[in-house]
């Protein structure tokens, strides 16, 4: 599976920016796809997770500017992160984690790195105060 992100950028406080991300190679319908990301001299953390069944994961910094969105026909996910902060700078990653259709699908994604098994390569958002 590779996963490659766009969409970075630089953009001023309270200012939007979106994130995507294209999926490609042996995906399945059973999925977990999301957005961790990492500043610098922090541990990567998840920002945004979605199920292919529906449920999703904000982490409580983001939550009601950041959106997690998908389009299964274009096997894209996107982030749509709006009243952007400079706490909000970091390298945003992708990751997904397919599982078989006869494997076990957990109830609820993974939050952790260990949790996902296909990493897009990161993308910069530098927000500036």
């Amino acid at each position: 599976v590779r996963v490659v992100e766009s969409g970075g950028g630089s953009v001023q406080s309270g200012g939007s920016l979106r994130l995507s991300c294209a999926a490609s190679g042996n995906t399945y319908s059973k999925y977990c796809m999301g957005w961790f990301r990492q500043a610098p001299g922090k541990e990567r953390e998840a920002v945004a997770i979605i199920k292919s069944d529906g449920p999703t994961f904000y982490a409580h910094s983001v939550k009601g500017r950041f959106t997690i969105s998908q389009d299964n026909a274009e096997n894209t996910l996107y982030l749509h992160m709006n009243s952007l902060k400079p706490e909000d700078t970091a390298v945003y990653y992708c990751a997904a984690q397919y599982y078989l259709p006869w494997a076990y699908f957990p109830a609820q994604c993974s939050v952790t790195v260990e949790g996902f098994g296909n990493w897009g390569q990161g993308t910069q958002v530098t927000v500036s105060s």
